[in-house]
C-alpha cells in the first residue's frame, strides 16, 4: 500500500534542498498564471464596456436612413437624398405590429445659450415616443407632449453635458435658454447615458419637438421632413419581421414599382453591435489562448528540472526501491513534486495576475474585471499541466533497475 503522508515529507524535503532551482522552474508558471487573467481580465472588460455603451443606444433598434442622390455619375450614399416624412413615422407606428415605438428625428448643431455661457451641441427634434425608443429616462422634469408636438412649443429637454457647461450646479428647470437665438423653456433634463460605441458622447445633446425644429430652428426641404426615423421593435425576435414591415410599407407609401431600388434604407442597429459584442468575446479568448501558450513553456519547464532530478537522484531511488518502495511510491513522488511547484506557481501567478490587472486599469485607463471563473480556469490549468508534464519523469524514475540506480556514479 502507498504510503502517501510518507512520500509527500520526502517529495516537499527533495524540492526545498534545491530552493532556487525550484522558484526559478516554477516562474513559468507563475508568469503563465499571471498573464493569462490579466489578459481575461482587459477582454472581460471591454467587453462589459461595450455591452453597456451597445444598451445606452436602446434595445431591438433599427435606423430607417433617407435615399441616396447621384451627381455627376457619382453615388453619394445613403442619407443624401431627403425622402423621410413624419407622415412615414406615423404609418409605421400604425401599419406595422411588430413596431413597438417610433421616432422620428430631423436634428442639426446650434450655439445654445444662457446667461454669460455658451455652448454648441447637436439638437434632435423628436417626438415624446423617441424616450422610449431610445430607453432613456428623465433625471429631473418632464418631457415634452404631443400637445407640444402639435402646437411647436419651444420646450427643450437637457442631456447632462449641456447642464453641466451652462448651468453648473443651477438647476435648469425652467430656465430660459437661447438656441440659434430664439428662447426655449428648459423643462427637463435626460438621465446620463456616457459614451456610445463609436466613442460620441450621447449626453451631449438637447431634444426639442419635431415640429419645433421644422419650422422654427432648422427648417425643411419640403412639408414635414425628416432625417431619420428610429424604431424600436416589441422584441428581439421581431426585429427580422419589423425590418420586413417597415420595407414593404415604406415602398408602398413611396411608390417605388418592383424592379426600382429603394430610396430609403434599414439598418438594424442592435445587430450592428452585437457583431462588435462578439468580436470583443472572441478577442477576449485570443488573448487568453495566447497567454496559455506560457504556462506551457512553463509546463516543459519543469518536465526538464524533474528529469534532471531524476538523474541526479538515482542513488537515492535506487536505495529506496531496495528498501522496498514500490514502483507507484517513485512515481507518486516525482508527480507530487511537479504537482508542487505547479501548484505554487499558479497561486503566486493568480496575486500577480490580479494585481496586474488593478494597476493595468489604473495607469492606463483600461475597464478590467477579474472573474473568479479565470482565476479557477488559470489554477486549475496550472495543476493539470503539473501533472501532465511531471508524468514522464515519474515514469522514468519509476522505470529504474534498483541495482544499477545503486552504483550510479
Amino acid at each position: 500500500m502507498i504510503n502517501i503522508p510518507s512520500t509527500i515529507k520526502i517529495s516537499f524535503r527533495a524540492l526545498m534542498v534545491n530552493k532556487m532551482r525550484s522558484a526559478l522552474t516554477m516562474l513559468g508558471i507563475i508568469i503563465g498564471v499571471g498573464a493569462v487573467i490579466a489578459m481575461l481580465a482587459v477582454g472581460t472588460g471591454a467587453s462589459q464596456k461595450i455591452s453597456e455603451q451597445i444598451s445606452s443606444i436602446g434595445s431591438n433598434l433599427l435606423i430607417i436612413l433617407p435615399g441616396a442622390t447621384t451627381a455627376g455619375g457619382v453615388r453619394m450614399g445613403a442619407g443624401t437624398q431627403p425622402t423621410l416624412t413624419m407622415g412615414d413615422a406615423e404609418a409605421i407606428q400604425k401599419e406595422c405590429p411588430a413596431v413597438s415605438d417610433v421616432g422620428p428625428v430631423l436634428n442639426g448643431i446650434a450655439q445654445v445659450v444662457y446667461g454669460n455661457q455658451n455652448w454648441s451641441t447637436g439638437v434632435v427634434g423628436t417626438t415624446p415616443s423617441m424616450l422610449a425608443v431610445r430607453d432613456w429616462p428623465l433625471a429631473a422634469g418632464r418631457p415634452f407632449t404631443q400637445q407640444d408636438v402639435n402646437s411647436a412649443t419651444k420646450v427643450c429637454l437637457l442631456g447632462q453635458t449641456v447642464v453641466d457647461n451652462l448651468f453648473g450646479d443651477t438647476d435648469p428647470i425652467g430656465q430660459i435658454i437661447r438656441i440659434n437665438k430664439l428662447p426655449f423653456t428648459v423643462i427637463g433634463v435626460l438621465a446620463r447615458k456616457g459614451q456610445s460605441p463609436m466613442g460620441q458622447d450621447q449626453d451631449d445633446t438637447i431634444y426639442i419637438p419635431v415640429t419645433t425644429a421644422q419650422k422654427k430652428l432648422f427648417g425643411t426641404a419640403f412639408a414635414g421632413m425628416v432625417r431619420i426615423i428610429m424604431v424600436k421593435a416589441k422584441s428581439t425576435e421581431d426585429l427580422d419581421r419589423a425590418e420586413a414591415q417597415i420595407n414593404e410599407l415604406l415602398r408602398q407609401r413611396h411608390h417605388i414599382g418592383p424592379k426600382q431600388e429603394n430610396d430609403f434604407t434599414v439598418r438594424n442597429l442592435t445587430q450592428m453591435m452585437q457583431v462588435a459584442e462578439e468580436s470583443t468575446k472572441v478577442m477576449t479568448l485570443l488573448l487568453g489562448a495566447i497567454a496559455s501558450v506560457s504556462l506551457l513553456v512553463g509546463g516543459i519547464g519543469i518536465m526538464n528540472i524533474m528529469l534532471v532530478s531524476v538523474t541526479e537522484r538515482t542513488r537515492e531511488i535506487g536505495i529506496r526501491m531496495a528498501i522496498g518502495a514500490k514502483t507507484w511510491d517513485i512515481r507518486l513522488q516525482f508527480i507530487i513534486e511537479a504537482l508542487t511547484l505547479s501548484l505554487a506557481g499558479g497561486v503566486v501567478g493568480v496575486i500577480i495576475g490580479v494585481s496586474g490587472s488593478k494597476i493595468l486599469s489604473m495607469l492606463a485607463g483600461w475597464p478590467t474585471i477579474v472573474s473568479p471563473l479565470s482565476i479557477l480556469l488559470s489554477f486549475s490549468f496550472s495543476g493539470l499541466v503539473g501533472i501532465f508534464f511531471g508524468f514522464y519523469p515519474a515514469y522514468k524514475a519509476s522505470l529504474l533497475n534498483p541495482i544499477d540506480a545503486l552504483r550510479y556514479e
